[in-house]
């Protein structure tokens, strides 16, 4: 049973911070080297955020250059759903400054967590407000500074993610544009694989916690590699037949971008070829709830996305989150 939604994207913009650090870069700082990142994960590089920046500002970097791109006035957002596993901090919400610094005055808002499943989950719960004729305007927007919380020297996790942003604008769709249907689910056994021990309230900061290394990512790489490839594919495969479609019926396959082993093994299972696969993990690397809207600006920016197109996004995540959301381009 498809699940459609009457709510379309009708803008979308990607930002991520101008410092650049290269696998070269890296070379200094842990036991690594250049070759071993691009054949282990297809990254070159990654945008990383200065001291100071947080998720909130690379946020409202992105939606003020959608604002600006579809001419919206800030005053006539009316939600604001932010997906994020770094927020600026534990209250108030990432949602809140993002509304105050863009001047969203009549706007409501809140954050979204479940990692790299992030923006495909606010994207979803976004849409339903449209689809239910409660809200005309609302902004979805993915972002993480992954360097907040990264081990420098655990080059099994610190040469994978990077720092940026993406946002899109939803609005009311006619019949047979917008969100078609879309896919979730979460199998929370896989939580151990991928996870951040410290911070919470089970292991709140403390001297013994920080000396523990607790307050940053820890990965079993392996198990996350395997339940991605197997997941993408199976969440992609099931949207299409569900909605009568086929992989040639498919002009974009917009992935989550964690590893571009894990993006071509989905990628091969599913029977699609490069031309229709959005790949920019080599210079972005995994930015998380950001991998999503960047993908779609990215692809919009190279014209590789028009108005009818079936557009498909699959995403897994730490938890393990699983989306995927099936959408017909609409502008």
């Amino acid at each position: 049973m498809s699940h459609r939604i009457a709510a379309k994207i009708t803008g979308v913009a990607g930002y991520v911070p101008p410092k650049v650090l290269t696998n070269a870069d890296l070379e200094k700082m842990v036991d690594t080297n250049d070759e071993w990142i691009r054949t282990r994960t297809g990254i070159r590089e990654r945008h990383i955020a200065e001291p100071g920046v947080a998720s909130s500002h690379l946020a409202t970097e992105a939606a003020k250059a959608l604002l600006t791109q579809t001419k919206t006035d800030p005053e006539e957002i009316e939600l604001i759903v932010l997906a994020s596993v770094t927020p600026d901090m534990m209250f108030p919400a990432t949602a809140c400054l993002v509304q105050d610094r863009i001047g969203a005055k009549k706007a409501w808002g809140f954050d979204l967590s479940a990692a790299c499943s992030g923006f495909a989950y606010a994207l979803t719960v976004g849409a339903q407000f449209v689809g239910a004729g409660t809200h005309k305007k609302v902004l979805v927007i993915g972002s993480d500074k992954m360097s907040s919380i990264l081990d420098y020297t655990d080059r099994g996790t610190c040469v994978l993610f990077g720092d940026g942003a993406g946002a899109v604008l939803l609005e009311p769709a006619e019949t047979n544009e917008g969100i078609l249907d879309f896919e979730h689910d979460v199998d929370g056994s896989g939580g151990q694989y991928l996870y951040m021990p410290g911070s919470g309230s089970l292991n709140p900061p403390t001297h013994e916690t920080v000396e523990k290394n607790m307050h940053v990512v820890h990965q079993e790489g392996s198990q996350v590699f395997k339940y991605a490839v197997r997941r993408m594919a199976e969440m992609a495969v099931q949207l299409l037949e569900r909605n009568g479609f086929t992989k040639d019926d498919l002009a974009m396959l917009v992935p989550h971008q964690a590893n571009l082993r894990i993006i071509r093994a989905a990628q091969e299972r599913l029977g699609v070829d490069d031309s229709k696969v959005i790949a920019n993990i080599d210079r972005f690397a995994n930015t998380t709830a950001g991998t999503i809207p960047l993908g779609l600006s990215d692809a919009v920016g190279q014209g590789r996305l028009h108005k009818g197109d079936l557009v498909l996004i699959v995403t897994v995540g730490a938890g393990f989150t699983s989306g995927a959301v099936l959408l017909r381009w609409a502008y």
